[in-house]
């Protein structure tokens, strides 16, 4: 079952993570986005109209707190996004996207629709909506799995 021959999981998603990472990140250079930034845009602009907290960002994104906090430092300096206080936590902060984030994202949107576009390419179209879907699957079920061994950690 684990023969050095028998494709496994996780090599693949992570050759297949780095790669499309490298390529985007070659691609949009020339913005000043990096790829982290660019998911916090679109996560912002797809989530909740009065803004997000940094928390919901942190869990939308699969990724880790200190990540996110040092990611949105850079974007509100650069303009991107504003952070304003929760109007009932006051522990929290509203993130949004302000106007200058939201050019910036459409301007880097339409490179990352053509890389998925060429990468998807290998793949039949008639498989390509099914394969996204299993991704998804397996993406949670990957989620799941993290979440069960944090509850029955020490």
């Amino acid at each position: 079952m684990d023969s050095p021959s028998r494709r496994r999981l996780p090599p693949l998603l992570r050759r297949a993570w780095y790669g499309l990472n490298q390529a985007f990140r070659r691609r949009i250079a020339h913005t000043g986005v990096t790829p982290d930034q660019f998911t916090v845009m679109r996560t912002l602009q797809e989530g909740d109209p009065k803004g997000m907290t940094q928390r919901d960002l942190t869990e939308a994104m699969s990724s880790d707190p200190n990540t996110v906090a040092s990611l949105l430092e850079r974007m509100e300096t650069a303009g991107w996004v504003s952070r304003r206080r929760h109007e009932s936590d006051r522990r929290a902060y509203r993130i949004r996207l302000l106007a200058a984030g939201m050019a910036k994202y459409e301007e880097v949107r339409s490179l990352a629709i053509d890389l998925q576009a060429e990468v998807l390419s290998v793949l039949p179209e008639v498989h390509r909506e099914q394969f996204l879907e299993q991704l998804e699957a397996v993406s949670l079920a990957c989620r799941e799995a993290a979440e069960a061994g944090a509850r029955s950690s020490p």
